[in-house]
């Protein structure tokens, strides 16, 4: 169990650092390289925009890979999600600017960025449900958070690329070629991430189906449409947070408030780092006490910290702000630390691997697609304390809680049972 936690934890880690690279680009640099012609406002919308294509593209890379897994397996999933995550990931800091090759240049950006979409949306599954079908049923949460460790790896890699090449380089030598210099590590992760993943076996679960599926997306639409539809707008809260935390505020602070790149993205990685710390535990907690309880403290705790996270940003302050999105990360940690566990428990084997990663990927357009170009068009219009996003993230916040209120508890059901009705 050990060696596949920490293969999947790998392998989730690499994926979500091309996505993370990506965020981070088109918070300080993209918008002006890409759409020049725009004021700065707006390029950071129009980036803002060709990183939400990733989230879009995420839940159709749900049911292709989704697909498979249900049909062929979990092991074959996490390779070709990680090839073609890295592959276009590199691709984006090959890309020439505005300036070189005109609108092409942002038409680029907008295909790599949803293939990377396309291939993270089918990671998050394949690797969740081989730790999770293969982890004994009282630790299901424990070994199950490993997967879930990954972003916040992942993060932290991208962004200590993002910070030494900050320090290092001045500003005219980023803009021209520091910023591709994260994009082009990604291969050598991904050849990494490669290696380690070759000597994973398939899931016990999945080789002792006798029925598989003919059409999982099918199945998935007639029978756990409900389902789908509440953990969608159950996790939105948290894709929200997380994103309005690691990307927005990152271009607000920059843009806005004048505060160097270099102690946002310091402020930031230090509240990740703890979060990251906190999920093994959090998801300990949950084989104990149970997966929807934590849920919806976290959901609780999200709509009532984030008025004084606005508001510490606003500040502008690097020890207030940390307390800021620490608070909001600690609120995240709560309910995503157990998902790993919770989601695969929520559906029946033969559909698993695609209802659950649909859920878990639309979840992902409602809260990471949106907020931060609601964010920023929000911040725009308001004075220096930015209340219209505190509004907004509370508002996602209760919206996740009525949802995850609606779902069942699963521990400490066998993960092997039929999905709970669902109308």
């Amino acid at each position: 169990m050990l060696r596949l936690a920490a293969a999947s934890l790998a392998g989730t880690a690499i994926e979500f650092y091309d996505f993370f690279v990506y965020g981070t680009a088109a918070a300080l640099v993209l918008g002006p390289l890409f759409f020049p012609t725009f004021s700065p406002v707006a390029g950071t919308l129009a980036a803002f925009g060709t990183f939400g294509v990733g989230f879009v593209a995420r839940p159709l890379g749900a049911v292709l890979f989704g697909h498979f897994g249900d049909r062929r397996g979990r092991r074959p999933v996490l390779v070709a999600s990680l090839l073609l995550t890295g592959a276009s990931t590199v691709a984006v800091g090959c890309v020439p600017s505005y300036g070189s090759i005109g609108v092409a240049a942002p038409v680029l950006l907008l295909v790599l960025r949803f293939l990377q979409g396309l291939g993270l949306g089918g990671e998050w599954g394949g690797a969740v449900l081989l730790t999770a079908e293969h982890a004994p049923a009282g630790r299901r949460g424990l070994w199950s958070s490993f997967p879930q460790i990954g972003p916040a790896v992942g993060f932290l890699l991208a962004n200590g690329v993002m910070l030494a090449l900050s320090a290092a380089l001045t500003d005219a030598q980023f803009a021209r070629w520091g910023w591709r210099v994260p994009f082009w590590v990604a291969g050598a992760l991904a050849l990494g991430g490669l290696w380690l993943r070759s000597s994973l076996v398939e899931s016990p679960r999945f080789l002792d189906l006798d029925d598989h599926a003919r059409v999982p997306l099918a199945e998935v639409v007639r029978d756990h449409w409900r389902l789908v539809l509440l953990t969608a707008g159950a996790l939105s809260v948290g894709y929200a947070v997380f994103y309005a935390v690691t990307t927005w505020s990152l271009a607000y602070g920059t843009e806005r408030l004048g505060v160097g790149r270099t102690e946002m993205l310091a402020c930031i990685m230090a509240a990740v780092v703890v979060k990251g710390s906190l999920t093994p535990l959090v998801a300990l907690l949950s084989d104990r006490y149970g997966r929807r309880p934590l849920c919806l403290l976290g959901c609780t705790a999200a709509a009532l910290w984030m008025f004084p996270m606005v508001a510490l940003l606003a500040t502008g302050a690097p020890l207030l702000m940390f307390l800021g999105f620490l608070g909001a990360l600690l609120a995240f940690v709560t309910m995503f630390a157990v998902l790993g566990a919770y989601l695969p428990e929520l559906y029946e084997p033969r559909v698993r691997c695609t209802g659950a990663a649909v859920g878990y990927n639309l979840g992902g357009v409602l809260g990471g697609a949106l907020t931060p170009i609601v964010a920023t068009a929000l911040a725009e219009h308001g004075g220096r304390v930015p209340w219209g996003v505190g509004a907004y993230l509370t508002g996602v916040a209760l919206f996740s809680l009525g949802c995850f209120a609606l779902l069942p508890e699963t521990r400490p059901v066998p993960v092997a049972l039929p999905e709970p009705a669902t109308g």
